[in-house]
C-alpha cells in the first residue's frame, strides 16, 4: 500500500512523526528515506518522542545508533550515513534490535539487502518550502498507514 502525504512545513513533518511514534510496537521496521536535510531526523525525533516520552532525543550520526526505552520494547534509531559496509551494521546490534526491538533507520539504503522484507518505508522528498512523504508498507502495514494518514488529514 503507498499512500503519499504532504508535509507543508517542519510541524508537518514532526505531527507525522509523532503518529507514527504512537503507531510502533515491538518488531517493527521503518525505513526513513531521502536526501540530506530532508527531514529525516526531524521525523523520527518526533515519533521517538511520541513512542518514549523523551524529548531529548540526540541524532545518531556520529554514534550510529542510539537506543531508547518505550513501553514494552526498545526503540533503535540508526543513522547509517557515515556506514562504509552494509554488514558493520551487525557490530552496531541489528541482530539484537530486530529481536524484538522497534527499528526506526536512516540512509536504509546503506543495508537495503539486510531489511526484512516487511519494513515500512517512508520516503521524504523536499518540494518547495515543504515536503512530501511517500509511505509504502506491505499488507501487515495496510491498516496502520491508513490510521497514519486518516489521522492527519485535518493537521496536514
Amino acid at each position: 500500500m503507498d499512500v503519499t502525504i504532504p508535509l507543508p512545513d517542519e510541524a508537518a513533518t514532526r505531527a507525522l512523526g509523532a503518529r507514527l511514534g504512537r503507531f510502533l510496537r515491538a518488531g517493527d521496521v521503518v525505513a526513513l528515506s531521502g536526501p540530506l536535510g530532508a527531514g529525516k531526523t526531524t521525523l523520527a525525533r518526533a515519533a521517538i518522542e511520541a513512542a518514549t516520552g523523551r524529548t531529548e532525543a540526540p541524532s545518531p550520526t556520529f554514534g550510529l545508533v542510539e537506543t531508547y526505552e518505550a513501553p514494552g520494547f526498545t526503540l533503535w534509531h540508526f543513522d547509517l550515513y557515515r556506514l562504509e559496509k552494509a554488514e558493520e551494521v551487525y557490530e552496531l546490534g541489528l541482530e539484537e534490535a530486530l529481536d524484538g526491538g522497534a527499528l526506526l533507520i536512516e540512509w536504509p539504503e546503506r543495508i537495503a539487502a539486510l531489511l526484512p522484507p516487511e519494513t515500512l518505508l517512508i520516503r521524504l522528498t523536499p518540494e518547495m518550502a515543504g515536503r512530501r512523504a511517500l509511505v509504502r508498507g506491505g499488507e501487515e502495514w495496510s491498516a496502520r498507514i491508513e490510521g497514519l494518514y486518516a489521522s492527519g488529514r485535518g493537521s496536514l
